[in-house]
C-alpha cells in the first residue's frame, strides 16, 4: 500500500469536524492573516528605518572624516608655527 492510499485511508477513520470545530478554524486563519499583514508592514518599516540609519551612518562616517583631516592639518599648521617661531 503506498502513502497516499494510507493518507486517505486515516482521513477516512476521522470524525467529520463540527460546525464550531469550523467556524473556530477559520477564525484562527484569519487571526493568522491579520498577524501575517501586520509583521509584513512592520517589516517594511523595519527594513526602510535601516536603509535611513546605514545612510545617515555613512554620512556622519564622512563627515567624521572631513573633520579628522581639517584638525590633522590645523595640528600640521600649529607645528610648523611653532617650529619657525
Amino acid at each position: 500500500m503506498n502513502s497516499s492510499n494510507d493518507n486517505a485511508a486515516i482521513a477516512n477513520q476521522l470524525p467529520e469536524p463540527t460546525a464550531s470545530e469550523m467556524q473556530q478554524l477559520a477564525l484562527r486563519i484569519e487571526q493568522l492573516i491579520a498577524l501575517a499583514r501586520k509583521l509584513d508592514e512592520e517589516n517594511r518599516v523595519l527594513k526602510s528605518e535601516a536603509a535611513q540609519l546605514s545612510a545617515e551612518r555613512s554620512q556622519l562616517f564622512e563627515r567624521n572624516q572631513q573633520a579628522r583631516s581639517r584638525i590633522e592639518s590645523m595640528i600640521a599648521r600649529l607645528k610648523a608655527l611653532e617650529t619657525s617661531a
